[in-house]
């Protein structure tokens, strides 16, 4: 049961973060492929979010990365380095 539970704790969490940081529940894309391919590149997105050292929230390093192309080339420079 603890095994179960602790399972289900780490998907309910990342569903919050996409919903949160993606407005995942609000998508409107539903057609063929569409969703499982935006949930795909969702979750790389998150990934690389976090493995940013810089402060501040998930959020706001996604937005940030829109907003900046500099900081987004530096999150994706990360990648090279692991």
């Amino acid at each position: 049961m603890a095994t179960v539970r602790a399972h289900w704790g780490i998907e309910n969490a990342l569903h919050w973060q996409l919903d949160v940081s993606f407005r995942e529940d609000a998508a409107r894309n539903r057609k063929d492929n569409g969703p499982a391919n935006i949930a795909i590149l969702r979750r790389r997105a998150l990934d690389i979010a976090r493995r940013d050292t810089s402060k501040g929230s998930l959020s706001i390093k996604l937005k940030r990365a829109g907003w900046d192309d500099t900081f987004l080339l530096s999150l994706l420079n990360q990648l090279d380095g692991s």
